[in-house]
């Protein structure tokens, strides 16, 4: 509240007034608290009207501050909503904020940015993609037609957000790096073991290009896509991640990633952890020339011979309790690495060999591997209803199946199509086993099982990537977009685990973002807005991070200084 001195009919009048900003016009508005009188009148009261009644006006803002005193609104029951009028907005973002802040991200685009002398801001170009990569993901034009949904400067246009793009990806290894560092040095992060996986995702188009490639779709997708290797440490926070041609094999991703890491984030000894995709000789080599170490699954069904009799034979194994047994043995093996004249030279190492059996993973597989004998049989008795794309998984149980290589349809051989009951039975003999190889030798079996369950932080990072941050399919053409599109989900990804983490990994980030989401609020009048959503996750928030999402009714001055205080680190 303030004073005003008006003028009327030529005498000058006194009212106390409170000011806001109309959210149609952005201009200040005022509002009459109490009319005064004009101020010839008020002189025979008070000497100096003017400074008696801003001394009143200053108590009163005091008392209003300390005693929370009711607030009178005015509302206009013929008041009309307007098109342009952005009346609902979050404040749930105010969690991201307060970690985009604590990770420097803020410092770190004002600094790389200043030398494109560009006329938009780019920190507040990269705040709306990453914040609605968590919360509302969608396509770059319809993020920025949404942008009006958080309390945030957005003097920016479309075209500036696609150069922004354009011009992040300068930076992309600079900024990866400051993460890794900010995480290194605020949250503790240790690499002393990191787990790695690869995945692909896939591009709405059918025109390939020198990074969109066809390849092996984890989504058995024909689409081109992109390969993308992914560090994360074992709190479940991405350490860092490349790209890769589509056609690329996921055991040609690891070497790349782990020396440029290893070389730029001063890294010490790392154990790898990863599945069987990137279990080939040269990768173990290439580990273990740097004096790392390695963890990572092995094929039971496609081992040789004397790994499968090892697993079958039931000498050596550890009964724990009814439906689980373990074992190990240091086992000395040759491997087949590459070397520079082009060939191959044979290695021999020793390593580790854990073997172990559940009866859950053998209910799994079996339940896993039911609808895929019923599509078998299926294609047995109708082959014509199937071509190879849709006979996937089911073709290998099989026989006399062939396919056009041209057309993919099935084709019609003097041999009908049969049941190929000897597969099933000799996959089923290694149902519920599973087996690790790991330079480790000194740790006990039970550590090396636990390290490597671990993986299942990196499998669902990618769930999350691919789901709750709609990271594909991609939509770009544009290299250094694609390129920034990639890092801008890595950050939000960043983020929204660093979260989860924060709140003791008590919820999911669905979940979390779900309650980000909505915890929005509409606009009353004067600046006044109200909040409709409270739950447990908004209530840790505010706990934990101290950023207060308790509040029913905020005036905009409230409000920003609630995200004002996300800003200081």
């Amino acid at each position: 509240m303030n004073l005003q001195v008006g003028k009327s009919n030529g005498r000058r009048y006194l009212a106390i007034v409170q000011g806001y900003r109309d959210p149609v016009t952005k201009k200040v508005r005022h509002k009459t608290v109490k009319s005064l009188g004009y101020l010839d009148e008020l002189a025979k009261e008070y000497p100096d009207p003017i400074a008696h009644f801003k001394s009143v006006v200053e108590t009163m803002n005091k008392k209003a501050v300390l005693e929370k005193q009711p607030v009178a609104i005015s509302l206009d029951p013929e008041e009309t909503l307007t098109e342009s009028q952005a009346n609902r907005k979050n404040i749930g973002y105010a969690a991201l904020s307060k970690l985009y802040h604590e990770l420097g991200l803020n410092t770190f685009f004002y600094n790389n940015s200043r030398s494109f002398k560009s006329e938009f801001n780019t920190n507040s170009i990269m705040k709306l993609l990453v914040f609605s990569r968590v919360l509302a993901p969608a396509s770059k034009k319809k993020t920025y037609e949404e942008k009006d949904r958080y309390f945030e400067n957005t003097e920016f246009s479309l075209d500036d957000v696609y150069r922004c793009l354009t011009q992040v990806v300068t930076f992309k290894d600079g900024l990866k790096l400051h993460l890794h560092r900010q995480m290194k040095n605020k949250f503790g992060r240790s690499t002393d073991l990191v787990y790695y996986d690869v995945t692909n995702y896939y591009f709405e188009t059918d025109r390939q290009d020198e990074m969109k490639r066809k390849g092996v779709s984890k989504e058995h997708r024909p689409d081109p896509i992109v390969q993308m290797g992914l560090l994360m440490d074992t709190k479940g926070i991405p350490v860092s991640y490349d790209l890769f041609p589509g056609n690329t094999n996921d055991c040609e991703t690891l070497m790349p990633i782990l020396d440029k890491v290893k070389k730029d984030y001063e890294i010490g000894r790392t154990i790898v952890v990863a599945d069987k995709g990137v279990n080939t000789a040269d990768n173990i080599a290439f580990i273990l020339a740097r004096g790392d170490g390695y963890v990572y699954s092995q094929t039971v069904r496609g081992a040789n011979k004397e790994l499968k009799d090892y697993v079958l034979d039931e000498s050596g194994y550890r009964q724990i309790g009814d439906d689980y047994k373990i074992k190990s043995r240091l086992y000395p093996r040759e491997i087949a690495v590459s070397n520079v004249k082009g060939g191959r030279s044979k290695v021999r190492i020793d390593e580790k060999q854990v073997v172990f059996y559940s009866a859950d993973y053998d209910r799994k597989a079996k339940a896993d591997r039911e609808p895929v004998l019923l599509k078998a049989l299926d294609l047995v008795n109708s082959p014509s209803r199937y071509n190879k794309a849709t006979s996937y998984g089911a073709a290998k149980y099989v026989k006399n199946l062939v396919f056009d290589p041209d057309t993919g349809e099935s084709m019609t051989t003097k041999q009908k199509p049969v049941f190929d009951e000897k597969k099933l039975r000799e996959e089923e003999k290694f149902d519920g086993y599973y087996a690790i190889v790991t330079s480790e030798w000194k740790k006990s079996d039970e550590e090396i099982i636990e390290i490597y369950r671990g993986l299942w932080r990196i499998e669902e990072a990618f769930k999350v990537t691919k789901s709750d941050l709609e990271a594909r399919p991609v939509y770009l053409s544009r290299q250094d977009h694609i390129q920034a599109h990639f890092l801008i989900c890595f950050v939000a990804l960043v983020i929204a685990r660093l979260l989860a983490l924060c709140l003791g990994n008590k919820y999911s980030i669905p979940r979390i973002v779900e309650s980000l989401n909505k915890s929005s609020g509409s606009r009353l009048e004067e600046n006044w807005y109200v909040f409709d959503h409270a739950d447990e996750v908004t209530k840790a928030i505010t706990e934990t991070l101290g950023v207060d999402l308790s509040r029913k009714y905020l005036k905009l001055g409230d409000i920003k200084k609630i995200l004002g205080a996300t800003k200081k680190t």
